[in-house]
């Protein structure tokens, strides 16, 4: 059996759909993070993907794309955790529900 492009985007849609799921149903700022980095890793998937199985003149397109995601992901995961943690000595809470840092 060959592993063909619709494998490939199967799995990278199941993946960002499970991403999704994770990152609305979870009420702690670090489940919420862990649902948006699985997106994130699902769109790389189908960048390498299209990268891989399309005809073009410029094949390290998708690769160099998935590069600059893995680079904004880190990034963001950086500084959303840096948030969790000053919320956390504010609050003492990182359950989003419960952060209400703009009310007065």
């Amino acid at each position: 059996m060959n592993v063909g492009i619709e494998h490939f985007l199967t799995v990278g849609a199941l993946l960002f759909c499970l991403g999704l799921v994770v990152a609305l149903s979870k009420r702690n700022a670090i489940g919420v993070l862990m649902g948006v980095e699985l997106m994130l890793n699902a769109v790389n998937l189908t960048l390498i993907t299209f990268s891989r199985f399309s005809v073009s003149e410029q094949p390290v397109t998708g690769h160099a794309f998935t590069v600059f995601v893995i680079t904004v992901a880190a990034a963001e995961a950086a500084v959303a955790l840096a948030l969790a943690v000053s919320v956390y000595r504010n609050r003492q809470t990182v359950n989003v529900d419960q952060i209400n840092l703009l009310k007065s």
